[in-house]
């Protein structure tokens, strides 16, 4: 990206040298090109970080939803351990109960005997004694899982509740670039056999237009089929005033001929072609500046990477791309 960038400034630079451009001209138009390199950079950057932070986000709740399980089964067989223990000290307790009322009744009698039962007794007030320690620390136990279980379930409510919220926005998002790719196609319906397409890819609508739908060869002036086209694109635009539009000149690898000068080679071409693009739009439409970006492509960014006839034909191209406002997202990834 940094070459494409500094390639650009070349062409910026070039023209303002052959156009005998101003120096304050000069710079405006080099600070123009450097802040569209940017915004493309910062959108790319989006994007992946986008991706990214759901992954993440999915892995967590699936981590979360895997420890819950396993707290789950811990915390049922504690509970069990709890009433085996609870069922046993009921049982020695009767028994001691038994065994101090045997006391009682043998005190008088045969001395050997009361020793046997008061030896008996001391064994089950011991055994007893460590059954409610046991029971004590197992109850202690239950309780610290208990809690944690609650703080992990809550914990993934939470993510649960991003999530959801996530995936309503993105299914807001890929509603409005749905029906963004059907009102253009519907406005450019008689263009589609000369050389148009409407696509969506990566959250995005595509509408490339072929050379020959726009411009005469080695050209970069616009044909009236084209302005057309372009007119009845701006109507769409103008309505939808929430998506960026990004126009990008492409040409095959064919090198440019020169013949009046102004234009050095397929990188001044494919940046000359986006900005008549984005004249024709501004021209035809209320459309705030702000929201166009204008870049050349030049022969690097192929369709078709065969050197045919038919491949440079493809790859001879404009294509305006239509990004959809995400900041409800960003806002959302941000508040977390």
């Amino acid at each position: 990206m940094s070459k494409i960038r500094g390639l650009i400034l070349l062409v910026v630079s070039v023209l303002a040298v052959s156009s005998c451009v101003p120096g304050t001209k000069y710079k405006s138009m080099q600070d123009t090109a450097k802040m569209y390199m940017n915004e493309r950079d910062e959108l790319k950057t989006e994007n992946i970080m986008l991706a990214m932070e759901r992954k993440e986000l999915e892995a967590r709740v699936q981590k979360l939803e895997e420890e819950t399980k396993s707290m789950t089964g811990e915390l049922t067989a504690l509970r069990s351990e709890r009433d085996r223990l609870k069922e046993e000290y009921n049982i020695l307790q009767g028994k001691v109960n038994d065994l101090e009322k045997a006391r009682e009744d043998l005190i008088k009698g045969n001395v050997t005997e009361t020793r046997r039962l008061l030896s008996e007794l001391q064994a089950a007030q011991e055994n007893l004694q460590k059954k409610e320690d046991l029971l004590r620390q197992l109850e202690a136990n239950l309780d610290m899982k208990k809690a944690s279980l609650d703080e992990l379930s809550y914990e993934l409510e939470k993510r649960n509740a991003r999530m959801a919220e996530l995936e309503k926005i993105l299914e807001t998002q890929k509603r409005i670039v749905q029906e963004l790719k059907n009102k253009v196609s519907e406005a450019l319906l008689g263009f589609e056999n000369m050389g148009l397409s409407v696509t969506i890819r990566d959250g995005k609508v595509y509408v490339s237009l072929e050379e020959k739908l726009l411009f005469k060869t080695a050209s970069w002036e616009i044909d009236a089929n084209g302005r057309n086209a372009l007119r009845k694109l701006a109507a769409v635009l103008e309505k939808n005033p929430d998506i960026q539009i990004t126009i990008e000149g492409h040409t095959d690898n064919v090198p440019y001929n020169p013949s009046g000068g102004q234009l050095r080679d397929n990188w001044d071409l494919s940046v000359k072609r986006a900005t008549t693009v984005v004249r024709v739009l501004l021209e035809s439409a209320k459309i705030d500046p702000k929201r166009l970006t204008a870049a050349g492509r030049s022969q690097y960014l192929p369709v078709d990477p065969r050197n045919t006839p038919e491949a440079r034909q493809k790859n001879r191209r404009t294509e305006i791309i239509l990004t959809p406002d995400l900041s409800e997202l960003y806002n959302l990834i941000n508040k977390y």
